[in-house]
């Protein structure tokens, strides 16, 4: 069996402020499930494809008789409110919700609409992201003054024992000071309890939830005081229930129409996927074009196993060749006769964007 992986992003936010709306949104691009045989859907989870334009090209080349894209899990949690570390609402619980997701995709509300009231009083964005984000910190200093006890009870020598409890009372300073900790802090820590998870490591990005009454002048302002690595992307609800209602034609028309380039729905997939640190590549042909995600380190032997376990298990060579060279030949066979398609072996780092065949023998 091929080993699907689920990639998720975790849908956060306050109460009201239109998570339900955008993981709706989500889950109307519903796709059929038979391609995962193995996924159970929960009631919160939407499974969505990544769009991607080259799969669509490598498809109509090979006059593929189906076409997959790789796919990304949106998982809906309930709303947080101040106080939930210390078990408010619904607390902990939702906490740990969010340990399981690979990103946080942080809902804020700009929209304006005196019918759907905000848990204090009026909707400020700039200090419902900061509650939330206090709490995803108090958490994480929860986390670490267990690791602490952990550390004190562990087997480690003295010496062993000072370096992990200097590295974490590192981590603590910046929490205690309002800051995110980085990818790198906590490393040796982690190499001696793989367990740990902590919130304020996760990739985030923003979707800013907007009206016709929303100002650009707030947006501006929010966006100014973020840090320069948190994209933001704008989603107008109704509008993209309306463009979701439409065929594919209209779609195009109506898009035409405003001047909108590209879905706001399209643009959350691609970013929540690209914040999860992946890469894709491709397997084509007669049969089936399919776009695959694999962790940006895993070479030709790993990327294999996601196929198929047998294909890794049988694993002889992989006959490779970059997208754009492939598209530029126009053909698997025209991709040899000009040279570019190669062989590689196990530890081949796959590249974005490769076209790979794997040769194997079970």
């Amino acid at each position: 069996m091929a080993a699907v992986m689920g990639f998720k992003c975790g849908l956060v936010g306050m109460p009201n402020v239109g998570k339900s709306s955008i993981f709706n949104l989500l889950t109307s691009q519903k796709i059929d499930a038979k391609n995962f045989p193995f996924c159970t859907i929960d009631p919160n989870i939407a499974t969505v494809e990544v769009p991607d334009e080259r799969l669509d090209k490598l498809s109509i080349l090979n006059s593929s008789k189906s076409k997959v894209n790789a796919v990304i899990e949106f998982v809906d949690i309930a709303g947080l409110i101040k106080g939930a570390s210390k078990g408010e609402g619904l607390g902990n619980d939702f906490l740990t919700h969010i340990k399981n997701t690979d990103a946080i995709a942080h809902v804020v509300r700009f929209f304006i609409d005196d019918d759907i009231i905000h848990v204090n009083g009026k909707p400020n964005p700039d200090s419902d992201f900061s509650d939330i984000n206090s709490e995803l910190m108090l958490s994480d200093i929860a986390t670490l003054e267990s690791i602490l006890n952990r550390i004190t009870k562990s087997k480690n020598s003295d010496k062993e024992k000072n370096i992990l409890k200097q590295e974490v009372s590192n981590a603590l300073d910046k929490l205690n000071n309002s800051n995110f900790l980085d990818k790198t802090d906590l490393e040796k820590v982690k190499e001696f309890f793989p367990d740990i998870k902590m919130l304020t490591q996760k990739p985030m990005f923003v979707i800013a939830n907007v009206n016709e009454n929303t100002s650009e002048k707030e947006i501006e302002k929010f966006k100014g005081n973020l840090p320069n690595d948190i994209t933001v992307v704008e989603v107008d609800v109704k509008t993209e229930t309306d463009l979701n209602e439409l065929s594919n034609e209209e779609k195009t028309e109506f898009m035409k129409e405003f001047n909108i380039t590209e879905s706001a729905l399209s643009k959350i997939i691609k970013t929540g996927y690209s914040l999860l640190d992946l890469k894709t590549f491709f397997t084509s042909g007669e049969k089936e074009s399919r776009a695959w995600a694999a962790k940006k380190y895993f070479n030709a032997h790993e990327c294999s196993g996601i196929i198929h376990t047998d294909i890794q298990k049988g694993f002889i060579r992989a006959e490779t060749v970059s997208y754009d060279d492939y598209i530029k030949s126009g053909s698997e066979q025209a991709s040899k006769a000009n040279g570019v398609w190669r062989q590689e072996g196990k530890d081949y780092i796959v590249t974005e964007g490769d076209v790979i065949y794997f040769r194997f023998n079970v």
